[in-house]
């Protein structure tokens, strides 16, 4: 009879548990890693490889995204106002979504695909073939070496590859549309008479918020891996899989607060 209820208690329980798991680490990763952010030694070239590995090599694929979404964004907007007579709110339409969804969240989802995926990997090959443990014998600390960079480049990127999207969009949905019959003027006088500054603010208060999330999932992920090759393996599916539904949850939370 106990071991009837064990087995139909255990599958209800193990996902609760695996939640609060992944919390309390997640958790004590960001705290460690804040306490110990202005510590020295400070890992000065490891944060600047970061920052150019999230921040220089993502662009192109956040340019490429970015002007896609703008406009596919316009042409739908251009043939759907259009029969409204309405194409003079089309620039507005499409940088309001760029600049406060599309632009920040966008960036987002492609950093942790490319790079959080590619951080939990590395860390997570470190972890299962003992490196962390020698940092650990050379005095060095994992928080230092391995996350703080992680996190600063996060932090410091994301905003940058937020305006490169929201940029990038807007003139790729300003093409589509002057394609579709709205004039240059109309496209532009609609953005600049009903955008206002915290459209951009907001979303480059976003971005930062993404970039720790990403960040903080795949150190997390990396640093519980074990069982070899195929721990790495899940180790970074899970991140990007996390870190997704986080962006996305987060982004919700953030809209409420920020545009409400």
């Amino acid at each position: 009879m106990a071991a009837r209820s064990a087995s139909f208690v255990d599958p209800l329980w193990k996902p609760i548990e695996v939640f609060f798991t992944f919390v309390g680490e997640s958790s004590l990763i960001l705290l460690d890693a804040i306490k110990r952010l202005l510590a020295r030694p400070f890992e000065w070239r490891e944060t600047a490889n970061q920052m150019a590995f999230i921040g220089v090599a993502s662009v192109p694929i956040v340019l490429l995204t970015g002007f896609f979404s703008g406009a596919v964004m316009a042409l739908y907007l251009t043939n759907f106002l259009a029969k409204y007579g309405a194409t003079e709110f089309v620039g507005a339409t499409v940088a309001l979504t760029l600049t406060r969804e599309i632009g920040p969240v966008l960036a987002g989802i492609m950093v942790a695909a490319r790079c959080g995926s590619a951080m939990a990997a590395q860390i997570g090959s470190m972890k299962v073939t003992e490196q962390i443990d020698a940092l650990r014998m050379l005095s060095v600390h994992p928080t230092n070496y391995l996350v703080i960079p992680r996190l600063v480049a996060g932090v410091l990127m994301l905003p940058i590859l937020a305006l490169v999207c929201m940029y990038s969009g807007i003139f790729g949905g300003g093409l589509v549309a002057m394609s579709g019959g709205v004039p240059y003027v109309t496209f532009i006088d609609s953005i600049q008479r009903f955008l206002v500054p915290w459209d951009f603010v907001g979303g480059l208060i976003k971005a930062p918020v993404f970039g720790i999330i990403v960040a903080i999932v795949a150190c997390q992920q990396g640093l519980r891996t074990t069982n070899g090759a195929v721990g790495v393996g899940r180790a970074t599916t899970n991140t990007v899989v996390i870190s997704m539904i986080l962006v996305y949850i987060s982004n919700f939370f953030l809209a409420q607060i920020l545009y409400k």
